[in-house]
């Protein structure tokens, strides 16, 4: 089954699940004036919209790409994502608003067993409900669904400790419910602020994942002429899309031929391991035919690297002919001043070569 049947399919699960179950507690709740149970069963139709947004985004975004939005609209799900993190934010500042007024003027509840096994059920059903959704989500990566997912499973303990409160009224005849019901707004707020920030991380551009980065690498480096991967960059245009690119050390031998059938193998094994699209490949050339060259470089790396906060040296290069030296390094975000330091290692690098032109350039710490 293709990952938008998937998705829809999980969706719709949801929907009849919280229609079903946010049907029963809002009966229950009103009959009990439980305003714990009344907004345990609000929050079960916020998932509902949740996973309304989610089936719409995910049609949205498998439509073709066009003149306008030539990688597609793969992103929609990205603002899907988005949109079911402000319902739930709003679910969950409306109902502390209507906690506060029950803390003010607290109704007397009347719970029966009926109510207490709906509750119990709910619980159990929420909780086989949640995992099923992630694990769902997970499989096809969809943050909606793991968004959904998750929120389930926050849910369940939500209906766990409305049945605390429940058990609490029924043998100390201690009235709970209603700051119950705050502290179950402050958790909904809080799962809310969440998946916002999860899904506008997505929009903004994440940094790629430790796990992706280092097999791409690898299977760039498979090729017996890469002697080194750098620089991977990687931009998602929907969880099916990736496009990007990266350098590579190939000794300095190869033929602009030899150059062409190499890149070429390189993204085709790229996108058939990975679903990557390399859409750009840069080369470092490395010093094959100068044994200064290698002294120089295995000299320049060792001081380079003593610095703290630098993480790596790589595409050195030594021209004898234009008596030039050049190589990149990467700097570790947490440097109290990146450029300062780079001036550094600039002017330290010149003055120990002086009868060369050095130049370096300060890559982004993009990929580990």
């Amino acid at each position: 089954m293709n990952r938008d049947k998937v998705i829809v399919r999980t969706s719709l699960i949801g929907i009849l699940a919280n229609v079903f179950l946010a049907s029963f507690k809002a009966v229950v709740g009103i009959l009990s004036s439980s305003i714990a149970i009344i907004l345990d069963a609000v929050n079960n139709l916020s998932d509902v919209m949740s996973s309304v947004i989610t089936i719409i985004g995910t049609k949205l975004a498998q439509k073709r790409p066009d003149k306008k939005h030539p990688y597609g609209y793969g992103r929609i799900e990205n603002l899907s994502t988005s949109l079911i993190a402000v319902i739930v934010l709003y679910a969950g500042v409306t109902s502390l608003v209507e906690s506060i007024k029950k803390i003010i003027h607290p109704p007397v509840p009347d719970y029966s067993a009926a109510a207490i096994i709906i509750v119990a059920s709910a619980v159990v059903v929420k909780i086989l409900l949640g995992l099923y959704v992630r694990r769902k989500g997970e499989s096809v990566n969809s943050d909606s669904l793991i968004a959904s997912g998750k929120d389930a499973l926050l849910d369940s303990v939500i209906s766990a400790a409305t049945l605390l409160a429940a058990m609490i009224y029924l043998i100390f005849d201690i009235r709970t419910e209603a700051w119950l019901g705050a502290v179950i707004s402050l958790v909904i707020i809080k799962s809310g602020l969440e998946i916002l920030g999860d899904s506008l991380s997505s929009i903004i551009g994440k940094r790629i994942s430790s796990e992706l980065s280092k097999e791409i690498k690898e299977t760039v480096t498979s090729f017996p002429e890469v002697q080194g991967a750098y620089d991977l960059i990687l931009h998602s245009y929907g969880p099916d899309l990736l496009i990007g690119s990266v350098h590579i050390e190939v000794p300095d031998t190869l033929t602009v031929a030899e150059l062409d059938k190499l890149e070429h193998r390189i993204t085709e094994k790229t996108f058939v391991e990975h679903n990557v699209i390399l859409a750009g490949i840069s080369v470092y050339a490395v010093n094959t035919q100068n044994d200064h060259a290698s002294q120089v470089y295995s000299d320049i790396r060792r001081n380079v690297m003593s610095h703290e906060y630098v993480l790596q040296i790589h595409g050195f290069y030594l021209d004898e002919k234009r008596m030039t030296i050049h190589f990149d390094i990467i700097i570790d975000f947490a440097a109290p001043d990146s450029e300062e330091l780079y001036e550094h290692i600039l002017t330290e690098t010149q003055q120990a070569y002086p009868d060369y032109s050095v130049s370096i350039t300060l890559d982004t710490d993009v990929s580990d």
